[in-house]
């Protein structure tokens, strides 16, 4: 079997799918995008196909340790995003030539569901209480939830209170066992992310994510000792060598590497692995399309330390268009008690709707994050 064609199709509301063909008639779906970067990614991928044209689509890891060494620079978010949409793709492949789901080529499944969170309000939640009991409503029993607006390294209490009376609002509303992530999106400097995980630490929280920006990981050791809350990172970081070191540091509870953005199935596998010698959850990062969603969860299938698995139906960037949307059958991410059933059909375990994607496309997008600016006008972290 060789690879014959690819097609690479930008698809609102801000995605970038690739399909790859083969002369046998197999194809595999993969999501290869940086929020906000999707031509560039399109790109990428448009470079990196041309290795791949001719060859066999079931040398994944070859293909993989080729497209990431053979550029002599390599990882960042665009080339690791490139080579994860890729992955992503050729995994399918190979799961169709299989007549297999992905994560019985990786092992087998140790786990036939996985319990998934849902995002509430916007960059700036307000009515947070009414959002979390739609959730509920819906079956769910765990959201997500950025913490707050732009902060100044040194910023106002105000700004803190807010945050533990939205915090307030919602345990109120559903009560202790209801989980609740609090991301801090980076958009939080050292001085205040001291502050604010010690306010919200009686909260009982899953998890705070990116208290501070991955850049700045040192800063970790000292806000781990004002909180007795899990701390979650690794959205920003594009390999197992970038999370090697959040591993050695010994201050992170759970690592959320994205699979359209760490280097797909292939390398997502390996950091989960990682993760789990230092005892470590994983809980993918997935604010994306039908394809990564699906690609994570085969991964999740096969993670012992895999606890909890995002997802966008309904996030706000979701504008017009959502997850369910391309897909030939939606029920297969269908939400029941909070948990979603790994997919068992062959490759990724999903049909995507190419005739819609085909339409879509032709609408496209040209996403971009918004720019945020302090009172003072310099720019703030978003």
């Amino acid at each position: 079997m060789k690879i014959t064609n690819f097609k690479l199709y930008q698809v609102p509301p801000r995605w970038l799918f690739l399909k790859i063909e083969t002369d046998e008639g197999i194809f595999g779906w993969g999501e290869p995008v940086i929020e906000g970067r999707a031509h560039t990614v399109k790109t990428a991928v448009e470079e990196l196909m041309q290795y791949l044209i001719g060859k066999d689509p079931l040398h994944i890891e070859d293909h993989w340790q080729v497209l990431y060494r053979g550029g002599f620079y390599r990882g960042g978010p665009i080339l690791m995003s490139a080579i994860s949409g890729i992955d992503q793709a050729l995994w399918d492949i190979k799961g169709k030539y299989h007549n297999a789901p992905v994560h019985e080529l990786l092992g087998g499944a140790v786990r036939n569901k996985i319990k998934v969170y849902s995002w509430i309000g916007g960059d700036r939640p307000d009515d947070v209480a009414k959002a979390v009991l739609e959730k509920k409503a819906q079956g769910f029993s765990a959201i997500k939830m950025n913490a707050t607006e732009e902060l100044q390294y040194i910023d106002s209490y105000e700004k803190v209170d807010a945050v533990v009376e939205r915090l307030e609002a919602i345990r109120r509303a559903v009560g202790n066992n209801f989980g609740i992530g609090i991301d801090f999106h980076g958009r939080v400097h050292k001085p205040m992310a001291k502050v604010l995980a010690k306010a919200i630490d009686p909260y009982r929280l899953m998890f705070i994510e990116e208290p501070v920006l991955s850049e700045n990981l040192e800063a970790l050791k000292e806000i781990a000792n004002y909180t007795a809350t899990p701390i979650a990172i690794g959205e920003r970081l594009y390999s197992r060598w970038d999370f090697k070191n959040i591993l050695s540091g010994g201050y992170v509870d759970i690592l959320q590497p994205d699979l359209s953005h760490a280097g797909g199935i292939t390398e997502c596998r390996k950091i989960a692995t990682m993760a789990e010698a230092y005892d470590v959850a994983i809980a993918p990062h997935c604010p994306l399309g039908p394809i990564a969603l699906a690609a994570c969860l085969q991964l999740d299938a096969v993670s012992h330390n895999a606890f909890i698995q995002e997802q966008s139906l309904g996030i706000h960037y979701n504008k017009g268009n959502d997850i369910l949307d391309y897909l030939v059958d939606p029920e297969v991410f269908k939400y029941e008690n909070g948990f979603v059933d790994i997919p068992k059909g062959s490759g990724l375990g999903i049909e995507i709707n190419e005739e819609r994607v085909i339409q879509a496309s032709k609408e496209s997008h040209n996403w971009k994050n918004p720019i945020w600016r302090h009172e003072d006008g310099s720019v703030a972290e978003w």
